[in-house]
């Protein structure tokens, strides 16, 4: 991407309005390490934000998914006060959004039950990959 060449009129928004999506994975304490070869719980986030631009876009999207994988959490185990936590691994998405639209409300996300980490690993792309950063 060139640094001087103005961002296509597709990958603004009107409104500031902008759909991320992010892949979260859950990991048990004292479990096994995680591989690409893994089949761990994961989700598939999508959330809307408000940035001025994609640049900022992009960081909060990061910031607003690496929150969301903050702390403990209980889960139905073996046993029961089993805990474990969400890991952030990556974003899956990034495009602008044309209307005005409430900051931070989930809009879609889906449930990776029997997939291997490593193939929902492939679908995390580099900035420079994401929809809205393909000139």
């Amino acid at each position: 991407m060139k640094s001087s060449a103005k961002t296509p009129w597709r990958n603004q928004t009107p409104y500031g309005w902008w759909i991320a999506s992010y892949i979260q994975r859950f990991e048990w304490e004292g479990g096994k390490p995680t591989t690409n070869r893994s089949r761990p719980l994961c989700w598939e986030n999508t959330v809307i934000l408000k940035a001025k631009n994609r640049e900022i876009a992009f960081r909060k999207a990061n910031a607003l998914a690496k929150l969301s994988a903050t702390g403990r959490w209980q889960l139905l185990g073996d046993p029961p006060e089993r805990v474990g936590r969400w890991v952030f691994e990556g974003l899956t998405s990034l495009l602008p959004i044309y209307d005005p639209l409430e900051d931070g409300a989930e809009v879609l996300w889906i449930e990776y039950t029997n997939k291997a980490l490593g193939g929902l690993r492939r679908r995390i792309k580099p900035k420079g990959r994401l929809e809205v950063f393909e000139d």
